[in-house]
């Protein structure tokens, strides 16, 4: 199955640079083996009006319960908001039209 997945990033207040750079790096590394899992597809920057950016993904997983135990264990979870939108084939679509 595959998912579009937007993540709109929080820092906690008066969390310290350090961690915040620390757990950037983690989740760098995370989303490589993402990748390399074949569970991370692409991943886009969506900015959002100000200041704000949003990250949205295209994610493969056997299940939506498999997508949010391998969101789940992201290094920032627990600073994200998560949208979950699960995908389905048109039968319009160019990729798989007959030619």
């Amino acid at each position: 199955m595959e998912f579009l997945v937007e993540f709109e990033f929080e820092v906690p207040a008066g969390t310290p640079d350090a961690e915040v750079e620390q757990r950037q790096r983690a989740e760098s590394a995370a989303a490589a083996e993402l990748a390399e899992g074949g569970h991370l597809v692409r991943l886009w920057r969506r900015s959002l009006g100000g200041n704000g950016t949003t990250a949205i993904g295209l994610y493969r997983a056997r299940s939506e319960a498999e997508l949010h135990d391998l969101l789940g264990t992201l290094p920032l979870a627990d600073w994200l908001r998560v949208t979950v939108i699960p995908l389905s084939a048109h039968p319009n679509d160019p990729a798989t039209a007959p030619r």
